[in-house]
């Protein structure tokens, strides 16, 4: 049987929020079988329970937000990343304010917290949600058209184009294509770091967002070129951050996913769009498990390896 995974011990994190600057501390607790991620305020008078799920998300304005009546998490889309690449089903995660803390901009520090306190296995069979047929959404039209995909496929492949007519971007690749079964997320996908412009930060700021960005926890470019002293991490490094957040806004489904996801200049909004278009779908999905391992996609029976 594929089994459900939690963690084997209690881990825990301090930082800052990206868009608050607010100081956060999160605790990473294991979790029974079939209780799902789940995110826990313990910062407010009576803690809330905010369960991850494509419904729960109510902003996706440049990140990721999950509520539960008036209690929020922001920005939950590297540690959702994190999960996903290391086949992560059960978590309960304290925070002390409303945002996820950026730490170093991409899933690294989250991939080494959830290695260091150990994955283990339960028993319970992993429940996954199996595309049967395509399903898409689209946005804008000619150089505006955005779009993302989800297809039919024995295992989870990732194919992400972006479209940045900037210098520093142009002299990269812009297209990837990432099969988890390849057991390399850690590797491949979880360094690369969130980026942005200098003139789009300076706007944020002047907005009350940004407060807690900078050139520690992302790529910054001027009109011209990279400003991080240290360059880039990956020759390809914007478009394998896209695919870390697409990993990051599908996992919000509460289950891992068997199908190829392609897009083309897609984001926060339009992952989540695909899921609830997926979820109004029934005929377009089924839930499975693997009572033999042997029938699962290649590399989804092992725990995925450390760096």
């Amino acid at each position: 049987m594929l089994k459900q995974r939690t963690l084997k011990a209690m881990t825990r994190a301090v930082g800052v929020g990206l868009h608050s600057g607010q100081r956060v501390e999160l605790t990473l607790r294991p979790a029974p079988a079939n209780t799902g991620i789940v995110f826990r305020r313990v910062d407010l008078p009576h803690p809330v329970d905010i369960p991850v799920a494509a419904s729960s998300v109510t902003d996706t304005r440049l990140a990721s937000t999950l509520s539960k009546g008036d209690a929020r998490v922001l920005t939950v889309e590297h540690l959702m990343s994190a999960c996903a690449g290391l086949g992560l089903d059960n978590l309960i995660i304290d925070i002390t304010a409303e945002e996820v803390p950026i730490l170093d901009g991409s899933a690294a520090s989250f991939v080494y917290l959830l290695q260091s306190a150990g994955v283990v296995e339960q028993d319970a069979p992993r429940r996954f949600i199996r595309i049967t047929q395509p399903v898409e959404v689209r946005e804008g039209e000619g150089a505006s058209l955005k779009w993302a995909r989800l297809e039919p496929y024995h295992g989870y492949k990732l194919i992400f184009e972006i479209e940045f007519d900037h210098p520093a971007v142009g002299a990269t690749g812009q297209r990837m294509e990432f099969d988890l079964g390849g057991g390399q997320y850690a590797r491949e996908i979880a360094r690369a770091r969130t980026f942005g412009f200098t003139k789009d930060v300076e706007m944020m700021r002047a907005n009350g967002l940004a407060r807690g960005g900078g050139l520690d926890n992302a790529i910054v470019m001027d009109d011209y070129k990279v400003l991080n002293a240290d360059g880039l991490r990956y020759a390809d490094e914007f478009v394998k951050h896209k695919i870390l957040d697409a990993m990051g806004d599908l996992y919000i489904i509460g289950r891992p996913l068997l199908a190829t996801y392609s897009a083309f200049r897609s984001g926060h909004g339009l992952n989540n769009k695909l899921l609830r278009e997926l979820l109004s779908s029934p005929d377009a999905y089924e839930e499975v498990s693997f009572d033999d391992v042997r029938q699962a996609p290649a590399g989804f029976d092992k725990l995925m390896p450390a760096w």
